[in-house]
């Protein structure tokens, strides 16, 4: 169909016997190379006639040759650039193109023509100094693999968390930057199954990481980490790399006590909330709050609690969540520090009895 559907002609190169007609549907760039320039000519003077609505009986066509299948240039679905010189300035990336590397060509920023690449499924960009990440990555629907190490970036936006991104990123590499925190919105990610935070600032992981239940790789080594998240609990993974983190030793005796006796309003409200797994939403509850329950902590006994809690670092064989284990320090270890939440005093002192008794 070329009536109302021919969206742009680019006809710079016509002398050579190369034009290229950009359709709107479907949504693709006829790439035409090796033509007679004549021939081309009254080719695109047809299709400009035919776009405006012509009678095909008076378009200047003459008859067609069918093309040899070594003349037919097929779509390009993989394009490499790993030095500065070999990128494009002045021509468009293919709209065909899957996979996309550009990498070691000092960008500073993601080329806004990348992000009109709606087929990609893999995008590397490593190796660059790209400082920020626009919002309209997340506009890349079928990106499955994205690769970001070796760059200059301080955050991973919850915008991006929260875009198309959540049903088709699986593979994500943020190693070798300066993050010193990932968004609460990062565990909205449900269909990561690889994650590398390798030599960046970290000072702590995503409170709800459990809920990324595909997860099967997660790699946070040479980072600043003090202790993991108590929902770290909830992982199955097959690999996992946290070597080289300065990891406080636990001390179960002596708590973080941040209890209100006796209990606010509010943390009445926001326990029974969550305990009795009331729905909630903006739309009925001020959207702090809203945020407050979507991370309220669990004890022990499985109650939640929001603002009033005891908090303790116990120890945790990391073998218990994943299959393999880098170790964890120089000496063999395989044990880390792990964030553990009381609801009350009772629940505490339970806990205390069964850890006394033990040692």
């Amino acid at each position: 169909q070329v009536q109302q559907n021919v969206e742009r002609l680019f006809t710079r190169f016509v002398e050579e016997g190369k034009a290229t007609v950009r359709l709107r549907e479907p949504a693709v760039d006829l790439c035409l190379s090796k033509a007679n320039v004549t021939n081309l000519k009254t080719f695109l003077s047809a299709v400009r006639l035919a776009h405006q609505g012509n009678d095909t009986g008076v378009l200047p066509l003459s008859p067609l040759v069918p093309a040899k299948n070594s003349d037919v240039e097929k779509p390009k679905t993989k394009m490499i650039i790993t030095s500065r010189r070999d990128y494009p300035l002045t021509k468009s990336f293919p709209f065909s193109l899957e996979h996309l590397q550009t990498s070691y060509c000092k960008l500073a920023r993601i080329d806004t023509r990348v992000l009109c690449l709606k087929k990609l499924r893999k995008l590397d960009l490593s190796h660059n100094h790209i400082k920020q990440l626009p919002a309209t990555l997340g506009d890349l629907v079928c990106l499955q693999e994205l690769d970001l190490h070796d760059n200059h970036l301080e955050a991973f936006s919850g915008a991006l968390c929260s875009s198309g991104l959540q049903k088709s990123l699986q593979l994500l590499d943020l190693s070798q930057n300066q993050i010193r925190a990932l968004p609460l919105e990062f565990c909205r990610l449900r269909a990561l199954v690889r994650v590398k935070l390798d030599d960046n600032a970290l000072l702590r992981l995503p409170c709800r990481i459990g809920q990324l239940s595909r997860l099967r790789f997660l790699s946070a080594a040479r980072n600043k980490l003090p202790f993991l998240p108590s929902d770290f609990r909830k992982l199955c993974l097959e690999n996992l790399d946290l070597f080289g983190n300065p990891f406080e030793q636990p001390n179960p005796l002596v708590p973080n006590v941040q209890l209100k006796i006796p209990l606010t309003l509010l943390e009445c409200a926001a326990r029974a909330t969550v305990n009795h797994r009331i729905p909630y939403g903006c739309h009925l509850l001020p959207s702090h709050l809203c945020e407050d329950l979507a991370v309220a902590k669990t004890c022990r006994c499985g109650s939640a609690c929001l603002s009033s809690f005891i908090q303790i670092t116990v120890t945790m064989n990391l073998h218990h969540v994943a299959h393999t284990v880098v170790l964890v320090d120089n000496m063999g270890g395989t044990e880390a520090p792990i964030l553990c939440y009381f609801c009350s005093l009772d629940c505490y002192s339970q806990f205390l009895d069964r850890h006394l008794q033990s040692n």
